[in-house]
């Protein structure tokens, strides 16, 4: 594909991500996205006055809607004590400092609502008397951890996201995005690998899909009818990168149909790198589209795309010890763009090194961004 250039002679691909989108009554003011980045800087579940700045200042450098690092959705939801929490009087108030300076600078910010399930661990720092559930007491590598939650336990852990989702409306978060990715509690029913389940919720496509869809219709159900919902998914998973909650696009349309029915609005495709197909075995042009490409392709709803975006390393490379990715050009990304794939690019390791990467691609100046160091990860720039 040629990119067409406009009389700037910026590619006009490069331009249109310049223009606002509507995610149902949310006027986002360009297709920028952060993309979620747990970093564990809020003790006791509570963000800093460092936190509050952090997102503030993407939000001040042009990022349209930004995406937070996941919060706990309940008192056994993770194993940390410093991943911020979305439930608790302090917790909320730290979160409106948070919201409130996003919306100082012309930004948007949505919460990622997270739980964990198994890869909460048998040895959580928080609440370790709590049990650790999750579909079949398995995480993503094969390994048995905690045990299968009851029908009644999921009941309470579907109430919790809605709570917490309920919670982020009433704090003044313009989105929430529900975190069904990377072998975590919502996306450990997704896939067959995690999910052994023989009751209502495991089995096939459907039935796995079951549980995801209750939470979100759950979720939509709190923050009413206008607030978008967003879900993150993913084909891998931590412990198997070849992963595949839908081995056909059929099978995808199944699950993510789930889903959208149950009031989801956006779907957030999660890859390690956006341009790969994700059904390269099929014939065609369809054979071209990304994850982001296919998810709207089978529901008809905006996605975004996100995964590697502007750097030359997938994140499992670059976040180890001394890791680094050199940035790279956006002209795969423009030609996803170009052809409809996306409505909006999330990006995320390029904002930690480097806050003010949206504005230096408005203007061009892109010998002036800084590429990623995994130390980027250690501080709140």
């Amino acid at each position: 594909m040629t990119l067409e250039h406009t009389e700037t002679g910026r590619p006009a691909a490069l331009e249109d991500l310049f223009t606002p989108f509507d995610l149902g009554a949310l006027r986002v003011p360009n297709r920028f996205a952060m993309a979620p980045m747990t970093r564990e800087f809020s003790p006791d579940g509570i963000v800093t006055d460092d936190v509050v700045s952090y997102y503030a200042r993407r939000a001040a450098a042009g990022v349209g809607l930004l995406i937070t690092e996941g919060a706990y959705v309940s008192e056994d939801s993770g194993p940390s004590t410093r991943v911020p929490r979305l439930f608790g009087e302090p917790q909320l108030a730290g979160w409106k400092r948070v919201v409130d300076a996003v919306h100082a600078e012309g930004g948007l910010i949505a919460p990622q609502l997270w739980h964990l399930g198994a890869e909460r661990g048998d040895h959580s720092e928080l609440n370790p008397e709590l049990p650790t559930l999750s579909p079949s007491g398995s995480s993503s590598s094969g390994k048995a951890r905690g045990r299968a939650a009851t029908v009644s336990e999921l009941e309470r852990i579907r109430d919790d996201f809605a709570r917490a989702a309920a919670s982020a409306r009433e704090t003044g978060f313009d989105a929430v995005e529900l975190h069904g990715a990377h072998g975590y509690l919502l996306d450990q029913f997704l896939w067959e690998g995690t999910n052994r389940r023989d009751d209502r919720y495991g089995g096939s496509v459907e039935a796995r899909s079951l549980f995801p869809a209750e939470v979100a219709a759950a979720v939509r159900a709190a923050v009413g009818p206008d607030l978008p919902v967003i879900f993150r998914f993913s084909q891998w998973k931590s412990g198997d990168y070849t992963a595949r909650i839908a081995k056909t696009p059929a099978e995808l349309e199944t699950l993510l149909g789930s889903l959208a029915a149950a009031g989801v609005s956006v779907f957030h495709a999660s890859t390690r790198r956006h341009w790969e197909p994700a059904f390269p075995e099929i014939e065609g042009p369809d054979g071209q589209l990304g994850l982001a490409g296919w998810a709207k392709k089978v529901t008809g709803l905006p996605s975004i795309a996100v995964g590697s975006v502007g750097l030359d390393q997938a994140f499992q490379v670059a976040f180890q010890k001394g890791g680094h990715a050199e940035t790279t050009g956006l002209e795969p990304l423009l030609e996803q763009f170009g052809r409809g794939e996306f409505d909006l690019m999330a990006v995320g390791r390029v904002l930690l090194s480097d806050p003010a990467w949206v504005e230096k691609v408005r203007d061009g100046r892109f010998d002036e961004i800084r590429p990623f160091h995994a130390e980027d990860r250690e501080t709140l720039s």
